[in-house]
C-alpha cells in the first residue's frame, strides 16, 4: 500500500456554491440494442418474471439506484426506428432489420410496454424521436400520442392500445449523434440545424411544457467538433433548452492516463459551454444554453465485433474491473462539478450492453463494479455542490497535468448532511488528506465507505459477485472542524457528515 504521504488539503465552505444538482443529472439509458431490453429487462420465461414479463430481480437493482430518468428507445438505433412498429396488438407488429446494431428487431417491446417498466422501476422516460430516416411530422404525432390528453386521432389511439392518461414525456432528444457518419441517415449540422429546428417547434407547438435537447458532438474526437455544435445551435438556440454531449473512455495500457479520463471530459464540457456561450452572445440572447451528457462511461469499443442477424445478439458486453469502477467515479465527479451547466446526465447503458448490471437468460444477476459509484452518487449526490479549495499534486498524462486527488462535496441543507466523493488516483502511495469543515460549524462524520484492492483487474461474475464491492471503514473525529482521512491507494471513498 504504500507510505502515507499528506500532501493533500480540501477547504470546504458552506457559503461557496456552485450550483444545485438537478435530480435529472442521475439517469441512465436503455436503447434496442444487444441484450439491453429482450433478456435485460423483459424475459417472459424467466422464473422471476412479473405478469408483463419483466424481470423483478432487474427491476430491484435499477430501483436501488434511484434512477430518474431513462434515456429510450436509442441511441444509433433511433435513427432507423419507426415509432409505430412498437404500438398496438404485439401479434401484429412487424419484425425489422435493425441496421444500426445489425440485429433484428421483433418489436415486442414498443413505447406502451416500457413506459410500464419504467413506472415499476420508479423511473421516468427521457423521449427520443428519430431525425436519420424520421420527419418533423412523424416526431410530432409522437409527441401527440404520448402526451396530448384525448380527442384527436394519435391521442385516442393510445387509450385505445392500453393507456387512457398521457405518458407525460417532458424531456426529449432530437435524435441522436447525428454528426457521425456512422449514423442512418447522417446529416451535416446545417441540414440537421434546420431540420431539428422545424422539428422542435412543431413539437413544443404540440405540448409547450417539454424540454428538448439538440444533438452536439458525438465526441471531442469527431473532426467537426466544436463547430458542429455552434453551426446548430445558431439554427435552434431558441427552440430547444439542452445541447447533448457523448463521450466514452476504454483502458489503452496507460492507467494513469485511463485515470485521468475526467480531465478530458472536463475540457469537453468546458469546450461547449464556451461554444453555446458564444452562440448566445451571437443571438444577443437572455438564455443560458444548458447541457445534457446524455451518453457516458467506460466503453471498450476497441473490442467489437462482427456478429450475424439476430435477435438480441450478445454484443457490447464489458465486464468491468476494479480500475474501470475507480475511472468511472472520476467521470462521475466532473458531472457533479459541472452541475451548473450539466442538468441532465444519463449512464450508457443499464442493463448488460456497456452496464452496471448484468443478466444471465433464465438465470441471475448480479452487479457490475461500476454499479458501486453510480449508486454512491444517486444516493447521496444531490443538493448543492460546494466549490471547494484543493491543495493536491499534480502528475503528467496523456490528457495533461492530472491531480492525484478528485474530489466534489455535496451540501444536503434539507438532511443537514454533506458528503465528500473522493477518489485517490496515486496506484503506489496511500495519501491522508485534511477536509476542512470548520464552516459548518460542530459537524460529525456519520458514514465511510471505500472501493479499493490490490488488483485493480479483479472483476465480478456470476461466480463471484461481490469480488469487488465498498466496504466500510471506522469514522474518526474532527480536530477544530479538520477531519484527517487516510485514503487507500487507487480508491474510491464516500465520506458522509452530518451538521
Amino acid at each position: 500500500m504504500g507510505e502515507f504521504v499528506k500532501k493533500t488539503k480540501i477547504v470546504v465552505e458552506k457559503d461557496f456554491t456552485l450550483a444545485q444538482v438537478d435530480k435529472r443529472l442521475f439517469s441512465s439509458f436503455i436503447e434496442h440494442l444487444g441484450r439491453a431490453v429482450y433478456t435485460g429487462i423483459y424475459e417472459p420465461d424467466h422464473p422471476d418474471a412479473d405478469e408483463q414479463g419483466f424481470r423483478k430481480d432487474v427491476i430491484k437493482l435499477v430501483r436501488n439506484l434511484n434512477i430518474p430518468l431513462v434515456r429510450y428507445p436509442g441511441g444509433n438505433y433511433l435513427s432507423g426506428y419507426r415509432w409505430t412498429d412498437g404500438i398496438g396488438p404485439v401479434k401484429d407488429r412487424p419484425t425489422r432489420l435493425d441496421l444500426a446494431w445489425h440485429s433484428i428487431e421483433p418489436n415486442t417491446i414498443g413505447i406502451h410496454e416500457f413506459y410500464d417498466w419504467a413506472k415499476k422501476a420508479g423511473t421516468g422516460i427521457m423521449g427520443a424521436v428519430n431525425m436519420g430516416t424520421g420527419t418533423p411530422q412523424e416526431a410530432a404525432d409522437l409527441v401527440e400520442y404520448s402526451n396530448f390528453p384525448g380527442g384527436t386521432y394519435w391521442s385516442d389511439l393510445r387509450k385505445k392500445n392500453g393507456h387512457s392518461d398521457p405518458f407525460a414525456i417532458k424531456t426529449w432528444c432530437v435524435g441522436n449523434e447525428m454528426d457521425g457518419n456512422w449514423q442512418i441517415c447522417h446529416l451535416d449540422a446545417d441540414d440537421y440545424g434546420k431540420k431539428a429546428r422545424e422539428t422542435a417547434k412543431m413539437m413544443k407547438w404540440i405540448d409547450p411544457e417539454i424540454e428538448l435537447v439538440v444533438c452536439g458532438s458525438a465526441t471531442s474526437n469527431q473532426p467537426t467538433y466544436p463547430s458542429w455544435d455552434r453551426t446548430v445551435l445558431e439554427y435552434t438556440y431558441e427552440n430547444v433548452d439542452f445541447i447533448s454531449l457523448h463521450r466514452y473512455y476504454e483502458d489503452k495500457g496507460n492507467k494513469d492516463d485511463f485515470l485521468a479520463s475526467h480531465v478530458d471530459m472536463n475540457r469537453f464540457i468546458k469546450t461547449v459551454c464556451g461554444t453555446a456561450d458564444y452562440v448566445k452572445a451571437l443571438k444577443r440572447s437572455k438564455k443560458t444554453m444548458y447541457l445534457s451528457f446524455d451518453e457516458w462511461n467506460v466503453w471498450y469499443q476497441s473490442k467489437q465485433e462482427p456478429h450475424p442477424w439476430q435477435t438480441a445478439p450478445r454484443i457490447l458486453e464489458d465486464n468491468y474491473s476494479l480500475l474501470d469502477a475507480l475511472v468511472f467515479g472520476g467521470l462521475a465527479i466532473t458531472l457533479l462539478n459541472n452541475s451548473d451547466r450539466i442538468k441532465i446526465a444519463c449512464l450508457a447503458q443499464l442493463v448488460n450492453v456497456i452496464a452496471p448490471i448484468f443478466t444471465e437468460p433464465g438465470g441471475k444477476a448480479f452487479c457490475q463494479t461500476i454499479y458501486y459509484p453510480f449508486q454512491d452518487i444517486s444516493l447521496y449526490g444531490r443538493g448543492t455542490v460546494l466549490s471547494t479549495v484543493n491543495k493536491t499534486t499534480f502528475k503528467e498524462t496523456v490528457y495533461g497535468d492530472a491531480p492525484d486527488i478528485v474530489s466534489s462535496v455535496v451540501y444536503n441543507e434539507e438532511k443537514g448532511e454533506i458528503t465528500a466523493f473522493i477518489l485517490n488516483t496515486n496506484l503506489s502511495s496511500a495519501e491522508e488528506i485534511q477536509l476542512d469543515m470548520a464552516s459548518f460549524g460542530k459537524t460529525t462524520m456519520i458514514s465511510r465507505t471505500e472501493l479499493c484492492g490490490s488488483d485493480l483487474n479483479l472483476k465480478n461474475s456470476f461466480a463471484e459477485p461481490d469480488a469487488v464491492h465498498p466496504a466500510p471503514v471506522e469514522t474518526t473525529d474532527s480536530d477544530g472542524g479538520v477531519f484527517s482521512v487516510a485514503l487507500k491507494a487507487a480508491s474510491w471513498n464516500v465520506i458522509r457528515f452530518k451538521i
